[in-house]
Formats: C-alpha cells, sequence, structure tokens
C-alpha cells in the first residue's frame, strides 16, 4: 500500500480487540518515531512501549477519550493493548517542538497501520500520572501517548457538512464518522485564495 493510501485509511480507532501486538512491531514503532525528522537534528524525544497488561490498565485510567461522544471511552473489553509514549528530554532542549511530536507520531501510527494495527494519538491525558506509573525522570516530561491495538470498530472519513460542523459522531450501526473540511476550503494554489 502507498503512503497516500495509509494516509487515507488511517482514522483514529477508540475501540480494540485483545489481541497482543507482537514486540517486534512495536520495537519497529519505537524505530520509526527516532527515526522521525527532527528540528536541527536535537532529537529530544525518547519513546517508550507498553504492553504489559497491568501497566497498560494504569496508563488507560489517566487518559480521557472522545470528548464529542457520551460514551466515547472503551469498555474494559475494549482498551488498547500496547501503547507508545512520546517522552520529551528537556536535558536536551527546553522546549517542546510540537511539530517534531506529531511528525514522530504520524510516522508510529503509518508504520503500524501498515501492519494491521490501529491506534488513537492521545494529548487529554494526566501527563505527570503517566509519568510516574512509566517511572519517568522529573527532567523529562510524557508529551503524546498513542494507544495501540487491533481495530474492532469502523472509523470513517466523510466531507464536513457546513463550516463549522467538526464534531465525530457514531451511527446507530457504531461507525464512527470524522468530519473534515473540504479540500477546495483549506488548500490553494501559489497564494492564498480562500474568502
Amino acid at each position: 500500500m502507498s503512503v497516500y493510501d495509509l494516509i487515507l485509511q488511517r482514522r483514529t480507532i477508540r475501540k480494540f480487540q485483545q489481541k497482543p501486538v507482537p514486540k517486534e512491531l512495536l520495537d519497529k514503532l519505537l524505530d520509526a518515531g527516532r527515526l522521525a525528522p527532527v528540528g536541527g537534528n536535537i532529537q529530544p524525544l525518547e519513546f517508550i512501549a507498553v504492553d504489559d497488561p497491568a501497566v497498560c490498565a494504569q496508563v488507560f485510567v489517566h487518559t480521557r477519550w472522545a470528548g464529542y461522544l457520551k460514551d466515547g471511552a472503551p469498555k474494559p473489553e475494549e482498551e488498547p493493548v500496547a501503547y507508545v509514549v512520546i517522552v520529551h528530554n528537556h536535558a536536551i532542549s527546553k522546549a517542546a517542538a510540537h511539530q517534531d511530536v506529531g511528525i514522530a507520531a504520524e510516522s508510529i501510527t503509518l508504520v503500524a497501520l501498515d501492519e494491521g494495527v490501529a491506534s488513537c494519538m492521545i494529548g487529554a491525558m494526566n501527563a505527570a500520572e503517566i509519568g510516574k506509573v512509566l517511572g519517568v525522570p522529573e527532567d523529562r516530561e510524557v508529551i503524546l501517548v498513542i494507544a495501540l491495538g487491533y481495530a474492532s470498530e469502523t472509523a470513517v472519513m466523510e466531507e464536513m457538512q457546513g463550516d463549522d460542523d467538526v464534531k465525530y459522531w457514531r451511527d446507530e450501526a457504531s461507525v464512527h464518522h470524522v468530519p473534515k473540511r473540504k479540500k477546495e476550503s483549506v488548500a490553494f494554489w501559489n497564494r492564498w485564495s480562500g474568502e
């Protein structure tokens, strides 16, 4: 599958099968994050793979899910079976470069999807508590958590119906719908030409 096809297919998944993600794949995801481009090649990001069920459960309680949905959090039998946690090393760089975090996270999620593993990037979390759970030193900070597992739900992208209706939703068949702004509203040639 091409990278573009993966991008078209990648959607956030919040319900997972309770099938383990192979350690070899988690190791590959750590490498995908490590090898992602970083401004100035400073490399302040570090990565923690979590696949121990007890530790996954401890991470889960410090995350928040799907703010637009009344019942957006996975039920116990739908929780992630693994995580990659992105950590910023303040000894290397004082301020986190959010674009570097985003590039690393997208690299991780696309490699995961290419191997059939779904993901959910989680910024709504108690980073300090997750840091304690994982033994992250005080000169480092948990920046992003990527939940991983084999999907047990379907998520689809659709064109936004209106200019401000960004809320995702689930239909009666529990299909997760994700509205995206229309291409002509956000993509221009040679200069900005929007209204």
